[in-house]
Parts: structure tokens; C-alpha cells; sequence
């Protein structure tokens, strides 16, 4: 029996891991973390913590054998303008995180969550040791804690997995649409409101199935040889305007192009589509899920 304290237990991905860990892996210890009074789905093993005060960690078992991180917080203009919020959740929590983890001598492993967004922008498919670039805040957030945990575990042996990951889509937990890029193309198509990108919409993602992703969560916390490394998470790869092409011909609506204003050019990515190999070759999963699938099951 796996023994498993989730951080952040009402994010997107969360919410979904842990639908995935009560369906299929019932016998799982799961205990959850976060923020706000109650667990979104309202399940009872659920605890409210401050992450901003240390002390409050007390509340968290340390005492298990994976630790998920999902704490963030998200967004690209904003985060020059909340940048005190960006440091604090992004960063500072984690820091206390590992401090905590010190203090109660816990030998969990930690699994945390990465972005494609540390990347510069490359015409060949990105490695793990391709040159990276920041363009937000959120990207540097991220980075910076891929390096505090390089730093932990360095200086005081604490095990770690990082996961970089570009689009995630879809739901584990039938009836709830996607978060993020997906989620907006389809939830403008559903009101019939036409989509419309930014540019050519040429730039190139490699999109995740969520059904897929919570599969790699439980793989690497479970795969010994999986340790105190960063991976990329593989999916499909497509350009923004053919992901749109799809959602708008299901709702029959139209796919509208304009200019792009000035600060979202200036924070543009350009391609990002991930070289999986390095995480593919230890986790021996198959990737066979499909955008046209999950458009196909949605009302």
C-alpha cells in the first residue's frame, strides 16, 4: 500500500490525479492539502493549510511515501504586476515545503510539476538539456524550483522528480471539460462564439491527454529508477490553428485570426513541442490517446 500526500489538492491536475489514485489504486493511503476551506470534490481526507506559514506544515503527514506538489499559481501579464503573489506562492511555498520535509526527517520522494515555459523557442524537438529562456514570471518561478530541488537534494539527499509538461486537455473524471488552451477554444465554441488566435497560429504544442498524465504520475513515484532527474511528458503534436480547426468544425463555428497585441507578442513562446525519449524508454507507456477521441465525447 502506497502512502501519498497531495499538496495543492484543488488544482486542475490534482483533482484529477485524485479521482485517478480513488478509482484505480483504491488501496492508496491519500491524504490532501490545500489552501481553501474544503476540497472541491469534497472528499473527507482533506486538510486546510496556510503555505505561507511554515508552522502550519505541521498539519501535513510526512510520514508517507510520495509527496505531489501541485501548489501554483498561474498566468503570464499578471505576474508582472502580482509579482509579490508569483514569489510567494510559486517559490516560497516550496521552500518552506523543503525545510519542513527537513525538520520532520521525512524520506518521501517529491514529485513536482514543471512547465514548457522554461524553454527557449526551438524548431527541433526540445530535450531535457536544451537551452531554456523566461519570458514570465511563472517560467522563472518554475525554474527557479526545479533548482531548489536540485539544491535540497544535492546538500541534504532529498529525492525528487521533475515533469515538464506542455498542454495537458481532457479529464480523467468524465463530465468536466479541459482547463487552459483546450479549455477556452472549446468553451467559446459551446456558447457558438467564434475562436480567434493570435497570428498565423502556426506555432507548434505538444498536447497531453489528462488520461495519460495521471497515469505518468503514478508511474514515476512508483518506478525506482526514476530519480532526481527532469523529464519531458509526451502527447500529440499539433499547431494552435489545427487544434482550433478541430474544436471549431465540431461546434460548427467559424476560426477567426487577428494581429497580435503588442505585450502578448512579447511574451510569445513560438514552437514547443517536447522530445519525450528519456521518460518514454523508463516508463514503457504507449501514448495512444487522441484529440479527435476526446472531441468525439463531448457534448
Amino acid at each position: 500500500m502506497s502512502k501519498i500526500s497531495i499538496l495543492g489538492a484543488n488544482s486542475y491536475i490534482a483533482r484529477n490525479y485524485i479521482y485517478y489514485l480513488n478509482k484505480e489504486h483504491k488501496d492508496s493511503e491519500i491524504k490532501l492539502y490545500g489552501h481553501s476551506d474544503k476540497q472541491i470534490d469534497a472528499y473527507k481526507n482533506y486538510i486546510k493549510i496556510d503555505f505561507s506559514n511554515i508552522n502550519e506544515l505541521n498539519k501535513i503527514d510526512w510520514n508517507t511515501d510520495y509527496i505531489y506538489i501541485f501548489i501554483g499559481k498561474t498566468g503570464t501579464l499578471n505576474g508582472f504586476i502580482e509579482y509579490e503573489n508569483f514569489l510567494d506562492i510559486n517559490e516560497k511555498y516550496l521552500l518552506h515545503i523543503l525545510n519542513k520535509y527537513m525538520e520532520k526527517k521525512s524520506k518521501a520522494k517529491i514529485i513536482f510539476l514543471s512547465t514548457r515555459l522554461v524553454y527557449k523557442e526551438s524548431k527541433k524537438p526540445l530535450t531535457e538539456d536544451m537551452p531554456k529562456d523566461f519570458k514570465t514570471m511563472y517560467a522563472i518561478n518554475k525554474f527557479a524550483c526545479e533548482n531548489y530541488l536540485k539544491m535540497y537534494n544535492n546538500l541534504y539527499n532529498i529525492p525528487y522528480v521533475i515533469l515538464r509538461l506542455c498542454v495537458p486537455y481532457g479529464s480523467y473524471k468524465s463530465g468536466k471539460l479541459s482547463y487552459g488552451l483546450m479549455g477556452f477554444f472549446i468553451n467559446k465554441a459551446k456558447s457558438k462564439q467564434d475562436i480567434t488566435i493570435f497570428g498565423d497560429g502556426n506555432q507548434k504544442r505538444t498536447l497531453t491527454s489528462m488520461d495519460y498524465l495521471v497515469k505518468v504520475l503514478w508511474e514515476v513515484a512508483n518506478n525506482k529508477k526514476i530519480i532526481n532527474d527532469v523529464f519531458n511528458i509526451g502527447g500529440e503534436t499539433f499547431s494552435l490553428k489545427e487544434v482550433a480547426e478541430k474544436v471549431a468544425k465540431k461546434y460548427a463555428v467559424n476560426l477567426n485570426f487577428i494581429d497580435w497585441p503588442q505585450e502578448a507578442l512579447a511574451i510569445e513562446t513560438g514552437d514547443t513541442v517536447f522530445n519525450s525519449n528519456k521518460l518514454d524508454k523508463l516508463l514503457g507507456l504507449n501514448y495512444c490517446y487522441r484529440i479527435e477521441d476526446y472531441l468525439k465525447t463531448l457534448d
